[in-house]
């Protein structure tokens, strides 16, 4: 075997944590792929052979690659970064697809992408790097040309907004899952009361219809107002599948086997803490949610 096809291999062994990596960064299966794919060309032109650890230097060259991303993305204020819901993964309640597997390495839920998305590129950086892959702050502050403790007060401060929002889903999957029944059982039969017993009292629920529409698109806070959300577009002729969405418990809704919302719940405690739906057709339309149709 040529050198090239040795690397190659050795590349295919860290490909699945490299993805891992960039779709914690980036929030977007399509982009995580991008930043892999740049990760293997820097690696073929680059001179490894002083390369002790390579999986830790592709990790950096990864995250370096993601930063860049994060940095145009914001330059560019493409999106409302406070409401935009990113790319959900989404699989079967009892399975997981092995593709996705180092995507959803623990049950983090869309509701922690979604405050990711409002982290400065190098805040996000420092926190997913040390906090969820264990990079030191000595590589990170070398990637974002600043010191040690610098990083360190960069994940400390984002680490304070992951928790502040209530993005950590409860480990037991069980649970969120019941909760979340309860929800659609309380919505069909009209129960307000019944909601707003699910609901933590600082619940927010976020819409994300696209930006051809953003007259649906919206926030809204607190459990009252989610609760008559919930009963004002809950729809008899509406099938809700259980899913798995980010690894945390969700649904696909479904009306004439066309799907319609993809919806992340955050639960715990026991009570639903933030709930994040993408509507948006044309997103939506991107998805692989063939078995929810069909089942």
């Amino acid at each position: 075997m040529d050198e090239h096809g040795w690397l190659a291999e050795r590349f295919e062994e860290h490909r699945r944590h490299l993805r891992g990596v960039a779709f914690r960064m980036l929030g977007s299966v399509h982009e995580a792929d991008d930043a892999v794919q740049e990760a293997w060309l820097r690696l073929s032109r680059s001179d490894t052979s002083g390369v002790e650890n390579l999986r830790g230097w592709l990790t950096t060259v990864t995250g370096r690659v993601c930063l860049d991303i994060l940095r145009s993305r914001a330059s560019r204020r493409e999106e409302p970064l406070d409401w935009h819901v990113p790319d959900p993964i989404v699989s079967q309640a009892d399975s997981v697809d092995p593709e996705q597997e180092a995507l959803l390495a623990e049950s983090v839920g869309v509701a922690l992408y979604v405050v990711l998305e409002t982290l400065a590129p190098a805040e996000r950086l420092a926190f997913v790097l040390h906090d969820m892959f264990a990079v030191p702050f000595e590589e990170i502050g070398t990637m974002l040309g600043r010191s040690a403790n610098a990083s360190k007060q960069l994940a400390s401060r984002a680490r304070r907004r992951v928790q502040g929002a209530g993005a950590v889903p409860d480990a037991d999957l069980g649970r969120q899952h019941a909760a979340v029944d309860a929800f659609f059982a309380a919505a069909r039969g009209g129960d307000f009361d019944a909601l707003v017993a699910l609901l933590d009292s600082n619940i927010t629920l976020r819409t994300d219809a696209g930006p051809l529409g953003k007259d649906i698109s919206a926030v809204i806070r607190g459990a009252a107002e989610v609760a008559g959300r919930a009963l004002m577009f809950a729809r008899p002729d509406a099938r809700v599948h259980r899913a798995l969405v980010n690894g945390a418990a969700g649904v696909v809704v479904t009306v004439d086997n066309r799907p319609v919302s993809v919806m992340g719940f955050t639960v715990t405690d026991g009570r639903i803490v933030a709930i994040d739906g993408l509507i948006d057709p044309e997103r939506l339309s991107d998805l692989d949610l063939s078995v929810f149709v069909a089942d």
